[in-house]
């Protein structure tokens, strides 16, 4: 009972979002929710969250594919990919694309906080890092007795039978695939490339003073570096579009944002609405472009998703 209030907000916050005024101040939340790190969930928050995922690939999709609820995010991601990567809006975008989620979750019972893993603290051996546990995580590596694409299928943990319907933007089903970056000493390679993403790499990120420059380093160093440490070049994780695929793929990118929030803690009068860079077309970006979803969500401009204290988002870390 103690969950229920989340599940009213996360349930009207499409509702409370589209009724944002698109050029002034949004509404304030006052009850943020507290998003948390894997491995200091309880046990119950952490099966009634695999278990929301399981139920997403049991909901027709929302947006009128011929596929399951499950893909629509894998398909609005791979769709749009070059559209909201390498150009300003990638942490907006990913931040109102987990809101989205994580509404999706709590139709399926979920009535917890949206979960993190914490991949700085890991980053000495990944590998064995506790979402990767068969019991209480997400299961570990897949399969490595054969190069071929597809066989390299995860062996344990709950999504072990898990089916999925595209690589990039193609159809072609195959189960859930992991390739553990297993490191190369002589190359000065270390295990799931954790050296890229380690606490002295996002000391070096964090020092950054202006959005341009923290959100191209940490896309294209820590968080890159996690997407190939986790899939390689052939599995779901990898720099590919259609790593939303992996249920990881949210816990990855919800620490992403997380990163994005404490940096914009660190100075939030100056922060918490800076924004700029480049869209996909070279032109300059501005807080209002709008963050395309393609029916998974209403189109949105970035301003209403750079300050989690607004009340569509009301969340904090």
């Amino acid at each position: 009972m103690k969950f229920l209030p989340v599940l009213v907000l996360l349930g009207t916050s499409l509702d409370v979002a589209l009724a944002i005024p698109q050029g002034g101040a949004p509404p304030r939340c006052t009850t943020p929710r507290v998003r948390k790190e894997w491995s200091r969930a309880t046990a119950f928050e952490r099966s009634s969250y695999v278990n929301a995922v399981k139920c997403l690939t049991t909901k027709p999709s929302k947006i009128g594919k011929n596929h399951r609820l499950y893909d629509d995010f894998v398909w609005v991601h791979a769709t749009i990919f070059q559209h909201v990567h390498n150009v300003a809006a990638f942490l907006p975008w990913h931040r109102y694309f987990l809101a989205l989620y994580e509404a999706s979750l709590a139709t399926c019972g979920y009535l917890g906080p949206a979960m993190y893993w914490d991949w700085v603290a890991d980053s000495s051996a990944p590998s064995r890092a506790a979402v990767f546990s068969p019991t209480t995580g997400f299961g570990g590596n897949g399969n490595q007795t054969s190069n071929q694409w597809g066989t390299n299928c995860v062996l344990d943990g709950p999504f072990k039978t898990l089916q999925l319907r595209y690589w990039n933007e193609e159809v072609r089903p195959h189960c859930l695939l992991r390739i553990f970056e297993p490191g190369h000493p002589e190359f000065n390679i270390t295990e799931m490339y954790g050296d890229n993403y380690s606490p002295a790499v996002m000391a070096q990120v964090n020092a950054e003073t202006t959005f341009q420059g923290f959100a191209h380093f940490l896309e294209n160093g820590p968080h890159t570096a996690v997407h190939s440490g986790v899939g390689n070049l052939g599995g779901d994780m990898g720099p590919q579009s259609s790593s939303p695929n992996d249920p990881l793929f949210f816990l990855h990118h919800t620490q992403v944002d997380r990163l994005w929030y404490l940096w914009q803690r660190q100075s939030p009068s100056t922060r918490t609405f800076d924004y700029g860079g480049f869209r996909f077309d070279g032109s300059a970006a501005t807080l209002d472009d709008y963050l395309p979803m393609l029916g998974l969500g209403p189109d949105m401009k970035v301003r209403s998703f750079m300050d989690v204290n607004a009340a569509n988002l009301c969340y904090k870390y």
